[in-house]
């Protein structure tokens, strides 16, 4: 009874500590709101309720769906969002004139769930857009393409997509363009080409951030080297925590900094937790051995025997998660090693088929400023990871493209 009655009274400065740090954060993002660099709502909605997307009420709970989500707008509300970049995405493997009609029909998308909800959401250009329309108690909307494929090798195109409102261009996805190599394909360029130098000066003249995610190392130190204004990564992590090639060394790092620019730290487990990293290469691995094509694997040619033997290996190896704290750890290495100014948030939800404990929706931002608080974050430095960074950077990119306006446009 002694033990359980000091363990209780131990437990009460705790609880008191945590009530304080969650007053704190509540009181941080009550003034600077989370912005949030990227979020596959758009694409997810289409991928499972194609052409009855906009059917699905997101003043609901999401969860409760039968093909559940991870945004709605109670728990954007929840999670003190104040401004969201929705990601503009279709798949790598699509090319040519179909890119840029799957691009346009996404685009539509994500201003049509924008109408439908007017008294949330509402559109924005700038930071000013931003600031305003925050003031105003909406959501800012923000656009990011994400992938370089979706321009079919079109400076038009690009110019276009900027008047449609979108704010960032990824420069590649999981594969290489024809001008950028991706961190997830074989290198072919080493680097970005000619033509990719032309669309990166492109892009700050028409004052759309470049997009750093997904890209090759070389295509990030080439990028760095040429850009007039502050890039972004809009949802990566550090490679000193987990050595994935979609995350920032720190090298790159200190020049993300001589930039002026900022990574936005994403939630998908297997880039941000060795454990998961681990996992999924050992499942792919296990795939291939049991139905690799073609000609080879134990089982190939017998679908149900691969799958079984799959479910096998599933249950033998639980998979594990990735936690907050460990999204945490990713923050604080960019913050400790290049300074507060150069770390946001990119969540990815609604792109990820699983979450990290603790950071399930676009609720739980709050908790993870929590656990920066605990740390010995001050509120100076959580509010410019809610939002602060990015606001910043958006305005130093505004102001070049405005340097950069009697200059012909590239292409």
């Amino acid at each position: 009874m002694l033990v359980g009655g000091l363990a209780a009274l131990l437990a009460v400065p705790s609880a008191a500590a945590q009530s304080t740090l969650e007053a704190r954060v509540d009181a941080v993002l009550k003034r600077t709101p989370i912005i949030d660099g990227h979020n596959d709502l758009p694409w997810q909605l289409h991928d499972l309720y194609g052409d009855k997307a906009l059917t699905v009420d997101l003043r609901g709970d999401t969860r409760r769906l039968e093909k559940p989500l991870q945004t709605d707008i109670p728990r954007l509300r929840q999670g003190r969002v104040g401004g969201q970049f929705w990601s503009v995405w279709i798949p790598a493997e699509v090319t040519g004139p179909a890119a840029i009609r799957q691009t346009l029909e996404q685009i539509d998308l994500a201003h049509a769930i924008v109408a439908r909800y007017s008294d949330t959401f509402e559109m924005a250009r700038t930071a000013a857009d931003v600031r305003r329309i925050q003031r105003a108690g909406k959501i800012a909307s923000l656009l990011g393409v994400e992938g370089g494929h979706q321009i079919d090798n079109s400076l038009a195109a690009l110019r276009q997509y900027r008047q449609l409102g979108v704010g960032y261009m990824t420069l590649t996805h999981l594969l290489n363009v024809d001008w950028a190599d991706s961190a997830t394909d074989t290198p072919k360029h080493g680097g970005l080409t000619a033509f990719g130098k032309d669309v990166v000066r492109e892009m700050n003249r028409i004052g759309m951030l470049v997009d750093l995610s997904h890209v090759a190392p070389t295509v990030m130190r080439d990028t760095l080297a040429i850009a007039r204004a502050p890039v972004i990564f809009s949802h990566s992590g550090a490679r000193a925590i987990v050595d994935h090639p979609r995350n920032v060394d720190d090298e790159t790092l200190k020049l993300v900094a001589a930039n002026g620019g900022v990574v936005m730290v994403t939630f998908v487990p297997f880039y941000m937790s060795a454990p998961s990293a681990k996992y999924y290469a050992d499942l792919a691995a296990e795939q291939a051995r049991f139905n690799a094509p073609p000609y080879t694997g134990l089982y190939i040619g017998q679908p149900e025997r691969a799958e079984a033997a799959i479910a096998a290996w599933k249950a033998a190896h639980p998979q594990p998660r990735a936690t907050l704290a460990q999204i945490a750890d990713h923050i604080d290495h960019i913050a400790r090693l290049v300074g507060h100014d150069h770390v946001g948030i990119g969540s990815d939800f609604d792109g990820i088929p699983e979450v990290p404990e603790g950071l399930e929706g676009v609720e739980t931002y709050p908790a993870l400023l929590v656990e920066l608080a605990r740390r010995g974050w001050t509120d100076a430095q959580l509010a410019k990871l809610a939002g602060g960074n990015i606001l910043r950077v958006m305005e130093r990119a505004e102001a070049v493209a405005r340097e950069m306006g009697g200059e012909s446009p590239s292409g």
